[in-house]
């Protein structure tokens, strides 16, 4: 299971440890099995990532903006967070449902 520390109390999490919840949405956890040590480079990356998206944004570059949307998801996608599920039981993937989550 995700250690809770990187995503603490004020978001629960479900009871199998793949998804945490904010305001009622389900967000898909890291990876558990990446070393902490290349958990916490893709986390950098990922908010280096951000911090390109907000500065595109502010200087109103389109193609720096999306070269860093590309570079947020490539990070997110290497934590586990966005593409292939991490798991191995065949369980569907309800990343970013937020109420009738029959329809996935």
């Amino acid at each position: 299971m995700q250690p809770l520390a990187a995503i603490d109390s004020v978001h629960p999490t479900t009871p199998d440890g793949r998804y945490f919840v904010v305001k009622g949405q389900l967000w898909r956890c890291s990876n558990p099995s990446l070393s902490e040590e290349v958990r916490q480079r893709l986390v950098n990356e990922l908010m280096a990532a951000r911090r390109e998206v907000k500065a595109a944004k502010a200087s109103a570059d389109s193609d720096a903006l999306k070269a860093a949307w590309a570079g947020v998801h490539q990070a997110k996608v290497a934590l586990g967070e966005r593409g292939d599920v991490w798991w191995t039981d065949g369980a569907r993937d309800f990343n970013r449902c937020n109420g009738d989550c029959q329809k996935f």
